[in-house]
């Protein structure tokens, strides 16, 4: 992996360069919060955010799409439209390319979705580092630091951006912008050591997911379950903003007496009364003590035999969001039998 430096002060250069590659998408501010949009103007940016409501995920999965129409007399036509479109998500945090790679598994892997392939190829992803904030998880969960999954990725070097290049076409960028990137020297190396260390110093919650898989085995039958199914209002929020849930509903949308419409698919939630409801009014998990439990049980248990790790990535974005506070790191904690502390 290539391993360049970027002058703070030359990033708006930088960003202008970019665009021959693709449209610049980037987090901005809107009423005290921050989402991934298209920019109008590089100043529109704020790349010191703390997370998104809106993972990125909606640029590849979005939560509502069709994916073809039907015509009596013609059959099924593919929806193609945007598909191709090349874009540049610029600013993204290292938990959410790590969900994205999770997401590439779920949506490559033996049912194929050509949806999101097309949209993965078409997106380049520029990374950037970012500080720990009260909700963050994610060194605890492995993902706070990526080695694949991105085209560039900066990490944070005082009035340098250290810059890691991950795809040739990352590297078609710094090629772009002739002399601005610099060779990177030792001192560059030590400085961002020490502050890797002190990142790593910055995180206020901590869970251990070293066998968890077999607590949440021991743990089936536990009251907690219950707890929280009196708890939870079953509003799918945190399905809605998590970085790899990836449930989706199918529905034929069709006018009365026609015979043609579109298929749509959606996003679904695991926590909503209709998700395991079936033909014939059988409701696999009615209480909402199920469906949380399923949740959790589905992102810590099922997900690591499948796939050999959680699919959680410890953004903190279910912890901010939840309307009655459901805290999954105090959850992990309490069936653990310890509490919420600091990381050491």
């Amino acid at each position: 992996m290539k391993i360049r430096k970027l002058p703070k002060d030359k990033l708006d250069f930088f960003a202008s360069v970019v665009q021959q590659f693709g449209e610049v998408h980037a987090p901005v501010e809107q009423d005290g919060k921050y989402v991934f949009k298209r920019l109008s103007r590089w100043s529109e940016a704020r790349l010191d955010y703390p997370r998104t409501i809106l993972p990125p995920k909606k640029y590849f999965f979005p939560p509502r799409e069709t994916l073809f129409q039907f015509r009596e007399g013609e059959g099924y036509l593919p929806c193609t439209e945007g598909l191709d479109k090349r874009a540049i998500l610029f600013g993204v945090h290292a938990c959410d390319i790590y969900a994205l790679n999770i997401l590439d598994q779920v949506f490559s892997g033996k049912y194929d979705d050509p949806y999101y392939q097309a949209r993965r190829k078409n997106v380049a992803i520029i990374g950037i580092d970012c500080w720990p904030d009260e909700h963050c998880f994610c060194r605890s969960m492995r993902a706070d630091f990526v080695d694949h999954g991105f085209d560039l990725f900066l990490g944070e070097l005082g009035d340098h951006y250290l810059t890691f290049v991950g795809t040739a076409l990352g590297d078609d960028m710094v090629l772009a912008t002739g002399p601005l990137f610099q060779d990177v020297s030792p001192e560059d190396i030590d400085e961002y050591k020490r502050r890797s260390s002190s990142k790593r110093q910055g995180f206020k919650l901590d869970i251990e997911i070293r066998d968890l898989p077999e607590i949440f085995e021991m743990e089936y039958r536990s009251e907690i379950w219950d707890e929280l199914g009196e708890k939870c209002l079953s509003c799918g929020s945190c399905s809605m903003i998590c970085p790899t849930c990836y449930c989706y509903d199918v529905v034929d949308d069709t006018q009365l007496g026609s015979r043609e419409g579109r298929r749509n698919r959606s996003w679904d939630s695991c926590l909503f009364a209709t998700h395991a409801l079936v033909a014939g009014g059988e409701n696999f998990r009615k209480s909402r003590a199920s469906r949380i439990k399923y949740r959790f049980y589905h992102k810590q248990r099922g997900f690591v035999a499948e796939y050999g790790r959680p699919s959680c990535v410890g953004c903190g974005r279910c912890i901010s969001v939840c309307p009655v506070k459901i805290d999954i790191t105090e959850v992990i904690n309490k069936l653990r039998g310890v509490q919420n502390a600091p990381c050491r």
